[in-house]
Order: C-alpha cells, then structure tokens, then sequence
C-alpha cells in the first residue's frame, strides 16, 4: 500500500501498516488550515506526546508536522515540506515525476516520502479501507488523511483547525439583515448568498464584502471559489457523518477540537485543555519528567497497588525452529569410490538377504 518511486520507475514496497499502533489506542493530530487554529495556543499541541499530520498549507507559520499530505498539484505546496526529511510525507503515485518547487529534484526523490494508491469506488460502509488495499479517494485531502493516519495504526483521531464552513464577513451579514436576510451559523454559503441577491443586494457589493478568514494563513479564494469550497466542506461533514458506524466498527475515534465545526454536531466535541490532560494521563507529560537520579535509580518503577502478574503460555504456542551454530554445520563427506568386485559381493549379499514373498500369477482368471 506504501511504497517509494525512483525516477526509472522502479517501485518498492514499504511496510508502514500499523507500524504506530500500541498497546493502547494511539493518538494523532489532524490538522487543518482553519483560522481558528491561529486562536488556539499551539504551542501545547507542540508539547503533547501525539505526531501532527497537516493537510496540505495548515500549519504554515505555526507548527512544524511530522506527517503531512495533499490531493492537490505539488506545485501549490512549499519546498520544505518535500526536502524536510523529519517530515513523513504521502502523495499519489501521479505526482512522482513532478518538479519540487524551485528545485529541479523530482518528487519521488524527497526523503521520507511515500506514495499511495486510491481508490474511488468504496462506500461508506467500507470507510476506511483495511489491509494492504489502496487509500479511499472521495476527492478530499481530509478524508486522505483520516484513512492514512488509521493504516499506520492510529486510532484516536483529533481534528484541530477544521471548521469545515466558510463564514460570510460580519459587514455582508449585518447588510443582509437590513434586507431581512438572516445568516443561519454554519449555514451553506452559497445559499446565503442566493438570498442576498434574491432580497436586491447587489452581487458586486457582495462580492466586495466577501467573507470572513478562510485560512490561519494569508491566502483567500474569490467569493465564488469560497461558495464552491463550503459546499465541499459540508458534504465532506455529512459523508463522515454516514460512516460513523463503519468507523466505530474499525475502531477508530474522530474528535473534534475545533470550536463551532460541523463536525460537532455528529461527533465529540473536546476543549483542547481536555485533550492535552488525556494525552498526558496516558503516554505522560514531557514537560514535567524528572531526570535527576534516573540513571542511578534501583528499584523498579511499576504502577503502585498491583495484583500479581506473570506470562503465561498462550492455547498454541508455536515451535521456534532451532539456528545450528557454526560449529554445527559442517560440510557432507566425501563418499569413497568402491571397488568392482566389492559392490558385486554388496549386492549379492543385499539380494540374499531379501524375504521370499510367495506370488499367485493369475490372467484371465486362470493360473499359469
């Protein structure tokens, strides 16, 4: 399922499924390019023991990821995300012969860079994809991400700086209330549009009012482009919506720590300060580990108020083949050629040796 191109076209497989599950549901950031995210004290995602995944340009300016993916032409992403070897990164097998901006490397040259099949034809009840079969592709750089994060073995999943909506600007919404337009909060935007115009607003003055942020940073599409975004956005929230018992199913949690998503209406809806307390409780606070006397500690360091605990034997226990060593292995013998006259008497005396074995010859029903 991930694997590395070289400019021949030569392909290798790499082994990457659940390569970052534990003992316990392991945990990932998703995130996006929101602008709550700019609102948000980053730095406390930074110090939690959980990877960032960023799609595409979120976390530009703020935070640094360790896994990071697109679905859109490599030519609208930065070069140090494909030269950063500290970043694992994962595109379609169609990018692997575009030119990294600025650069004359191909992709499939970039450290730490993996390549993906997709695969456009699963339903929602197969959301997400198991195995070695190729990555879900419903034309979407979030829904990308989620299926990768759970075939490395992720399994808590928390989305920050994805809104999933694009607001209108707070002068287009009080121009439309005096026209006895009101703006329904995460409302689709192209219909709130339809009926500014619908009510005699004019399209130029809308489109001069345009809409609130759309990223945490500084780019912006035109209104139509915006209108054209939201509506991907909402369906994206309603298809993740319909795969809530397939996903469950999988085992794998989506939370939201995005203030005001559409997520939140369909799934668990956390404070960032409840995150970052659960992470600690279950992989440990780096902030606040103690390195005084650890290397001249003695005693074991076992959870307190413990029953016994002992290994035991499963049902079947498989039998390891024995490694003869060196010493063990040595070359056949060479066999020593016989004599003529010794091999005849050989034989003679193996044919006398042999039982006698009395045989009625019968054809056609009669004797011989």
């Amino acid at each position: 399922m991930f694997y590395r191109r070289a400019t021949d076209g030569t392909r290798l497989q790499v082994p990457l499924e659940n390569l970052y599950a534990g003992p316990v549901s392991t945990a990932c950031w998703i995130i996006g390019g929101g602008p709550s995210l700019s609102q948000l004290p980053v730095e406390r995602i930074v110090e939690t023991a959980a990877p960032r995944f960023t799609i595409n340009l979120a976390g530009s300016g703020l935070l640094r990821p360790q896994f990071w993916t697109s679905y859109d032409p490599t030519a609208r992403f930065h070069r140090s995300i494909y030269l950063d070897p500290g970043v694992t990164k994962f595109v379609h097998e169609g990018r692997a012969m575009d030119l990294v901006p600025e650069t004359t490397f191909k992709v499939c040259d970039c450290p730490s860079l993996y390549f993906i099949d997709r695969e456009p034809g699963r339903g929602f009840q197969e959301f997400p994809g198991t195995g070695t079969t190729a990555i879900t592709d419903w034309q979407d750089s979030l829904i990308q991400a989620i299926e990768i994060a759970f075939r490395l073995g992720f399994r808590e999943l928390y989305l920050v700086g994805c809104e999933m909506w694009i607001s209108p600007s707070k002068p287009l919404i009080r121009a439309a209330k005096m026209r006895g337009v009101t703006y329904q909060k995460r409302g689709l935007l192209g219909d709130f549009i339809r009926h500014c115009e619908r009510a005699g607003l004019p399209r130029e003055e809308i489109e001069a009012l345009s809409t609130g942020p759309q990223y945490h940073f500084a780019e912006s599409k035109s209104l139509t482009a915006a209108c054209q975004t939201d509506a991907h956005y909402f369906r994206v929230a309603q298809t993740l919506r319909l795969c809530r018992r397939s996903m469950a199913l999988a085992g794998l949690q989506l939370i939201s720590v995005t203030p005001g998503s559409r997520l939140n209406d369909d799934f668990p809806a956390w404070s960032l300060d409840r995150v970052c307390r659960h992470l600690h409780g279950v992989t440990g606070d780096p902030r606040h580990e103690c390195t005084q006397g650890r290397y001249s500690e003695s005693r074991n360091r076992h959870p307190h108020q413990l029953g016994p605990m002992r290994d035991v034997r499963p049902h079947f226990w498989p039998v390891k083949a024995k490694v003869a060593s060196a010493k063990e292995i040595s070359p056949p013998e060479k066999e020593q050629a016989m004599p003529l006259t010794d091999l005849k008497t050989k034989l003679k005396k193996q044919m006398e040796e042999l039982p006698e074995i009395a045989v009625d010859l019968v054809e056609h029903g009669e004797a011989f």
